[in-house]
């Protein structure tokens, strides 16, 4: 309720959250903004967040609606791996900064713990220019 009151006062320009029904603060939506400079920039990607009943001890589940190309997101279940989101989790974590940490991701994905093994291969292999062409098809196609 804390996090729901201070959303409400402030406009971020890259993260839009709120609750999916405004009597259920357990379901969230964020549509966060891709990163400039990355096969991500002008696209617009949806973020579906469960959040726990013991929250802030536990992280919440997130997973990206929109699909994406990115050697960290699984390309059909949308899952994100993120160590933020799982060993790292911290009380101190908000929704927002689970937000700003997946725009990070998309500015600097992680190859060797690939959930979107073509994009990680790519990646691994030196392949840059093929995997941010098929990151910005994707990015025009779907977001």
């Amino acid at each position: 309720m804390k996090e729901y009151k201070v959303l409400q006062n402030e406009a971020f320009e890259d993260i839009i959250l709120y609750p999916k029904d405004e009597t259920d603060l357990y379901q969230w939506t964020a549509i966060i903004k891709g990163p400039p400079e990355t096969p991500y920039e002008g696209g617009n990607f949806e973020l579906d967040i469960q959040v726990p009943s013991n929250y802030p001890l536990q992280p919440p589940t997130v997973k990206f609606i929109t699909k994406v190309f990115h050697p960290n997101i699984h390309f059909k279940t949308g899952e994100i791996c993120l160590d933020l989101l799982k060993t790292s989790w911290s009380a101190i974590y908000t929704l927002q900064s689970v937000c700003r940490s997946i725009i990070a991701l998309l500015s600097h994905p992680e190859a060797d713990s690939p959930l979107n093994c073509d994009a990680g291969n790519l990646m691994r292999n030196g392949d840059q220019k093929g995997h941010d062409s098929l990151a910005k098809m994707y990015t025009r196609i779907y977001s």
